[in-house]
């Protein structure tokens, strides 16, 4: 199969000047072929959030990303402001916008970003999470089955652990697109078009049997990732009734680079 060349494509302007794309199949969720995996949509807010009124001496700290409801496979129109302007610290906000079956548009995903301006620290860095296997470590993967997805065909993985082995989840992966046509990807781009996978690499259930979407991810970020590829080690906590978290480490091929959290909904399948 030939995979496109891109997670969007540039569709124009809306009739309110907003920024405007068109979602290819590479977006495509495993939990159905209408939405989109929550990976590129959340890269696509990062890409709003570090655009707009952007400064040379800040970068993003934290981004939380809340889905609003299924992101269709369609067009979707990008809205992004400064919630809380700043010299030191500045919280700027995004929203993906899309037209449901009714013809409405309505806010689909939102996220938030910490903007912190930066200042020299390298003679205290310090990490505190463990460093990964490297990526020459890992094993050629291929989702398939009911794994099958057309974001996940677009990306490629090189496996630590097997899915559901106890403790942690790890993997590599990199995308095979860009996110949007035309453009290069930059650091933070790169790596929320992977970091969602957390809850699929952390899951003990399996997805024959039930289901665990997430509804949220929250992402703090203490050192601009480097490289192609993305480190994912996450596991899952789930509940007695029907409500999981995803806890892990996002790395680049130095070392850990940040960590991840999502909620997740699980459900069993009739």
């Amino acid at each position: 199969m030939t995979i496109p060349d891109a997670f969007f494509n540039p569709a124009g302007v809306s009739k309110d000047g907003f920024e405007r794309v068109t979602a290819t199949e590479n977006t495509v969720s495993l939990w159905a072929p209408t939405m989109q995996h929550g990976a590129p949509p959340s890269a696509l807010l990062v890409r709003a959030l570090e655009r707009v009124d952007a400064r040379e001496d800040t970068r993003i700290s934290r981004v939380a990303v809340d889905i609003l409801g299924p992101v269709p496979v369609a067009d979707i129109e990008i809205r992004a402001w400064t919630q809380r302007p700043g010299g030191n610290v500045e919280l700027v906000v995004a929203e993906l916008w899309a037209e449901s079956s009714s013809g409405t548009a309505r806010a689909v995903a939102r996220g938030s970003a910490w903007r912190m301006r930066t200042t020299q620290t390298e003679d205290v860095e310090h990490v505190g999470d463990p460093v990964m296997k490297s990526v020459g470590d890992g094993v050629d993967y291929t989702f398939g089955g009911t794994w099958s997805s057309g974001y996940l065909d677009a990306v490629e993985f090189k496996i630590l652990t097997g899915l559901g082995a106890d403790g942690p989840g790890q993997i590599w992966a990199r995308p095979k697109p860009v996110l949007v046509q035309g453009e290069s990807m930059t650091p933070l781009e790169r790596l929320f078009s992977i970091a969602d996978i957390a809850n699929g690499i952390g899951a003990k259930l399996p997805i024959d049997e039930w289901t665990f979407l997430n509804t949220d991810l929250t992402v703090h970020v203490f050192r601009v990732p480097q490289g192609d590829w993305v480190g994912v080690s996450a596991e899952t906590s789930t509940g007695p009734d029907g409500i999981a978290m995803c806890a892990g480490t996002l790395s680049d091929e130095l070392g850990p680079i940040g960590r991840i959290a999502q909620t997740v909904l699980v459900r069993r399948r009739s």
